[in-house]
């Protein structure tokens, strides 16, 4: 099966393409990614050298600088990355096109499209703005883009039921959609004698989605460590918080150290249709404290412990500082929810998906 993807490299997309092309190169697909947004990192050039290196004719990466849907030239969004995704397409001869930005559900190729959910601008409104967007043209451009790819697209997925609920709220969604939930393919990291009593939170800090804001008031008696970027095209953003610090954007694999020598993850979101760092973090043994909002119920259950508001989230952290045992059950519990979302059972959900959306153009080719 040869897939064509898009992804973007400013956020949790990449990890989530990034982990599910690995795992069909690994079952034997052929994988053309193409990125959006902006130049990738060196993380991220480096990863793809290695797939390249690794699967040679198998893997196929193009990076397109191209304004993503929701950025503030999105008028571009479609018109200047859809003749190259054709070009791309055809000259990879593939089977089927899978797309982290619902504009290029409306890509004309004679292939089956299918277009993931991550987040909407609609939905991240309505938690993060409470008198919700003015409008204009950006935003009208926007709501066109996402419903001309939807009425494209000959499937949607979303990796949780709250952001395919979402999403259909402010959209006419595909008959065809289902929930496949993200997974990650981790490797220990070893924090042997390295624990730390002190909690981290990850995210960029110019999103409000994130609500790192909230950390400023905190009363903890641990440290708090925040990583992720702090500038967003000319402005600067950071913390004022007397027990928290700003670490700044780490690589990858500096943050998953930071996981692994820390106690406690907070994830302060007001918005995560899914959230790829608690996990990460809970896989690096870290307890969850999580926001108390709908998304971040349905995937962590009960393994994860909840606050809200500020006052909630002192009293979970002075808790958890007094009472190692409660800290030790917390970070095993959550642990092993963690464990339960592995790249391999998304990319099953994946491929399933992916058979039956071929079956009937393989059907019709033979016929012909």
């Amino acid at each position: 099966m040869r897939v064509l993807m898009t992804t973007d490299t400013v956020g949790g997309v990449w990890t989530f393409t990034k982990e599910l092309a690995s795992a069909l190169l690994k079952d034997g697909c052929a994988v053309a990614l193409v990125s959006l947004g902006r130049k990738p990192c060196g993380e991220q050039q480096m990863w793809v050298d290695e797939q390249r290196a690794q699967w040679r004719a198998q893997f196929r990466y193009d990076a397109l600088e191209t304004p993503l849907e929701w950025m503030t030239e999105n008028a571009r969004a479609f018109a200047e990355a859809a003749p190259s995704l054709t070009k791309i397409a055809e000259e990879f001869d593939a089977d089927l096109f899978l797309s982290s930005q619902y504009c290029f559900g409306a890509l004309e190729i004679n292939i089956p499209r299918l277009v993931v959910a991550h987040s909407d601008v609609l939905s991240w409104a309505e938690a993060c703005r409470p008198n919700g967007l003015e409008r204009s043209r950006w935003l009208a451009t926007y709501c066109d883009l996402v419903q001309t790819g939807l009425d494209g697209a000959d499937a949607l997925v979303a990796p949780t039921q709250w952001m395919l609920d979402a999403l259909g709220k402010n959209f006419k969604l595909p008959d065809d959609k289902q929930v496949i939930a993200n997974g990650l393919a981790m490797q220990k990291v070893d924090s042997a004698g390295t624990r730390k009593m002190q909690a981290v939170a990850a995210g960029r800090l110019w999103d409000e989605a994130k609500n790192l804001k909230l950390l400023e008031t905190v009363d903890s008696p641990i440290p708090l460590l925040i990583a992720g970027e702090t500038q967003y095209e000319s402005k600067s953003f950071g913390i004022d918080g007397a027990d928290a610090k700003v670490v700044g954007a780490l690589e990858h694999d500096d943050l998953l150290k930071l996981f692994a020598e820390s106690a406690i993850y907070i994830c302060t979101s007001r918005y995560e249709p899914f959230g790829l760092a608690p996990l990460e973090a809970a896989m690096c043994g870290c307890a969850v404290l999580a926001n108390d909002i709908p998304s971040l119920r349905e995937v962590w259950e009960e393994s994860a412990l909840y606050f809200k508001g500020v006052e909630s989230l002192s009293s979970w952290l002075w808790r958890l500082s007094d009472h190692p045992w409660l800290l030790n059950e917390a970070r095993e519990i959550a642990g092993s929810r963690a464990r339960e979302f592995t790249a391999e059972r998304m990319t099953e959900g994946y491929l399933k998906l992916f058979r039956s959306m071929l079956k009937p153009s393989l059907v019709a080719s033979h016929v012909a």
